[in-house]
């Protein structure tokens, strides 16, 4: 098995897990320190930055030369960073950062393991988001990536079927990991180097997403709970195309099947609300 992003969080419980559960895992990992913190039994760390060709043709040898002759059973494509801002204001250059790690990274990977996934009939397991269903206010960065994620998985799944490999996609909602804190940080970051009319424009939104933000996560599932939804999705007899973590994910993911977008427009409005500072007030964007 190979774990993208297993330094923290969701990847480092669903390494976790599945070493548990008896597989042998290779934990991408960024850092030698992120090294040391998971190397257990059944948990071999690779340095891993999934931007970096270098660091891909590596796991790629040491998949192939596997003193053990084992067979990649299966790829999550966890990694993943968090950045959200207004449109208008998120630099071009940070576009294109957060989808060469929330996208192109995925593809890239994903390509270089599939020889082997053939092979073994094996399977990938996409780490999408709720944010790849439903898109709030400040998320279009974040969102686009995992709407086109979700997107080249249906592709993909659809392309390998008929030779034995399966595409899964997991969509988390709330769980209790150190991404939103990062998040809530950089968004902070980019807001303060916002000009002094898009502070006006949008600071007041900003504000609200990070506090409802972190509010949602404290909310959120254990990281170890979801790590076993993602196991389990790595690992069925027969998986599902995709599942939902957390109860929060599988009503919203129902709400935009469901919902007209005027509707959800206001719906994402109203939990804006209650985290304004108390002198501004979110305005619907329905006319």
């Amino acid at each position: 098995m190979v774990v993208t992003g297993a330094s923290t969080g969701l990847g480092t419980a669903t390494a976790r897990e599945l070493a548990a559960r008896g597989y042998h895992v290779l934990a991408g990992v960024r850092r030698e320190h992120d090294a040391d913190t998971i190397r257990a039994e059944g948990i071999e760390p690779v340095i891993l930055d999934i931007t970096r060709p270098e660091h891909i043709e590596a796991l790629v040898g040491r998949i192939t030369a596997d003193p053990h002759g084992r067979p990649l059973r299966a790829l999550v494509n966890n990694a993943g960073i968090s950045v959200n801002a207004p449109a208008e204001a998120l630099p071009l250059e940070e576009w294109r950062r957060l989808f060469e790690v929330n996208l192109f990274g995925h593809v890239a990977i994903t390509q270089a393991l599939l020889p082997f996934l053939h092979r073994s009939h094996g399977r990938i397991v996409n780490i999408s988001s709720v944010g790849g269903k439903v898109a709030l206010p400040t998320y279009g960065a974040y969102a686009g990536a995992k709407f086109a994620l979700e997107a080249v998985s249906d592709s993909l799944r659809r392309e390998l079927a008929p030779h034995g490999v399966q595409v899964v996609v997991v969509e988390p909602g709330a769980v209790k990991t150190e991404m939103a804190d990062r998040g809530a940080a950089t968004a902070t970051g980019l807001a303060e180097l916002m000009s002094p009319e898009h502070q006006q424009r949008y600071g007041r939104l900003v504000q609200a997403v990070v506090a409802h933000s972190l509010a949602f996560t404290r909310k959120g599932l254990p990281a170890d709970k979801a790590g076993a939804i993602v196991a389990d999705a790595a690992t069925a007899r027969r998986p599902r195309t995709r599942y939902t973590v957390g109860r929060d994910a599988a009503l919203l993911v129902r709400l935009a099947r469901v919902l007209p977008d005027r509707v959800l427009d206001r719906v994402a409005a109203a939990n804006l609300r209650s985290y304004l500072p108390k002198d501004g007030r979110v305005v619907s964007p329905v006319r």
